[in-house]
């Protein structure tokens, strides 16, 4: 008789987003393209499409709770992605969850910036995320303008100043550390790495792909690592891995026409 064959698990604990292109949606859609078993908590709903959002209806925090609860105490994870949580309350019962069960692979991409530059969360927000969810987390996934208010400054004008804002940020208690450079100007989009362990320095070149079909690529991303991290990969050579995948879904997306406004990425290129 075979031995029973088992998945990597990933759970992501996010916001739905009713256009598909981002939130669940695109972290379910990315699991499963990269091999794992998708498994969810929804924090919001959302009414959204390329446009952007007409609603948000949050859930409550018990229920939240719950749906971990659910989750956890039967299948469990190999991996845990978290994007946006609305509040105080909810980030604190996410940590406290999590630590119940001892998950460690945590990627947490602290959404807490519109790209208008505006705050998503309010500062006891920021707050709670910094006391009780980063020190959790094996990786944290901020975009520059988002790295700056973690840290309390200006957003960053030179790379030598990103570079020494990733390892600034290892002092909020995470293990490592990536600042995307999506925000960058020019033709790259290069990120940075900070190996905590190794107190090791890591860029990591990325090529900007002209599109409008940009929506959702921080919660691909974030998503994609999870997912390598779930199959045994290390966390750069994870990042690495995810950094091929969301490239290639890019390109793949830019050739298509979806909605009035900004386009999800092509999540399954490999397959269709």
């Amino acid at each position: 008789m075979n031995a029973e064959k088992v998945y990597n698990r990933v759970l992501t604990i996010a916001g739905s987003d009713s256009g598909g292109g981002a939130g669940i949606q695109a972290d379910l859609k990315t699991i499963s393209a990269n091999g794992c078993y998708a498994m969810s908590v929804i924090t919001a709903l959302t009414a959204q499409n390329t446009v952007g959002v007409s609603g948000i209806h949050a859930v409550p925090v018990d229920f939240v709770a719950a749906q971990m609860e659910a989750v956890l105490s039967d299948i469990g994870v190999d991996a845990v992605k978290i994007g946006m949580l609305f509040s105080p309350e909810l980030i604190e019962t996410v940590a406290s969850q999590l630590k119940n069960y001892g998950v460690r692979a945590i990627i947490l991409d602290p959404v807490m910036v519109a790209q208008s530059g505006d705050k998503l969360l309010q500062d006891e927000a920021i707050e709670a995320l910094k006391q009780h969810l980063i020190p959790l987390a094996e990786l944290i996934t901020p975009n520059l303008p988002e790295a700056a208010v973690l840290l309390g400054q200006e957003e960053f004008s030179s790379a030598k100043a990103i570079e020494e804002a990733t390892m600034e940020l290892i002092s909020l208690g995470c293990r490592n550390v990536l600042i995307k450079g999506g925000h960058l100007e020019g033709g790259a989009s290069d990120d940075c790495l900070y190996l905590g362990a190794e107190k090791r320095l890591v860029i990591l070149p990325g090529e900007r792909i002209p599109t409008r079909n940009n929506h959702g690529t921080g919660c691909t991303l974030s998503a994609a690592i999870a997912s390598f991290v779930a199959r045994g990969e290390s966390i750069e050579e994870a990042i690495r891995s995810a950094k091929e995948y969301i490239a290639g879904a890019i390109r793949a997306g830019a050739e298509y026409t979806i909605g009035q406004g900004h386009g999800p990425v092509h999540h399954f290129y490999r397959f269709f």
